[in-house]
């Protein structure tokens, strides 16, 4: 499949068949994400693979603190549903970032900068998804559980980004809507 096509063809998958994905397959995503670009191409990324009973105990994490976030009279949002998706998902990938480092402490960009690699490894890791014929979601609902997620895994020095579950999809959903170009773009060619 080239680019564009999976580029056109990429989709949010919220129903997953129940099939396993194997640890090869996954690290075939995982070597997607480690071409991504980044920032003095410090590659400030790193996963946490979760299947089976793993990925169960995420999905309690966020369902846990979206209760306690409830109880104080927050709004959870979709967090409830994602937590769904995540257990039926064969795997999720949990991506951290590396600390900032000592060179670049006290420079107001350099958490952005990292974050922006992690972005483009996971887009890699949902275009290779798409080319294997499988399905991903892009997880932002994690911050519910933020706390509860780094100190589950043992990652307190890293950025807790995102996560996304992969399998294969159980739903072909349609496009959804974009802006055009036109209202997303302006052009300059002079400066005044």
């Amino acid at each position: 499949m080239n680019t564009l096509d999976a580029i056109a063809a990429r989709r949010s998958i919220r129903r997953f068949k129940s099939d396993p994905l194997d640890r090869a397959t996954i690290e075939r995503l995982l070597d997607a994400a480690i071409q991504a670009p980044s920032g003095k191409n410090r590659q400030p990324w790193r996963f946490v693979v979760l299947t089976e009973d793993a990925r169960t105990h995420l999905a309690e994490l966020i369902e846990q603190s979206c209760e306690a976030i409830r109880d104080q009279g927050g709004n959870v949002g979709s967090a409830p549903a994602t937590a769904a998706i995540i257990r039926q998902a064969p795997a999720t990938v949990v991506f951290f970032g590396l600390p900032i480092p000592e060179e670049w402490k006290g420079f107001e960009g350099a958490r952005m900068i990292d974050v922006q690699g992690i972005s483009a490894a996971i887009q890699n890791v949902c275009l290779a998804a798409v080319d294997l014929d499988l399905g991903s979601l892009w997880i932002a609902d994690i911050f519910y559980a933020h706390d509860a997620v780094v100190e589950w895994l043992g990652r307190p020095e890293e950025d807790l980004v995102a996560a996304l579950s992969i399998g294969h999809p159980d739903e072909s959903p349609d496009a959804r809507p974009r802006r055009s170009v036109d209202e997303s773009t302006d052009w300059m060619a002079t400066i005044d």
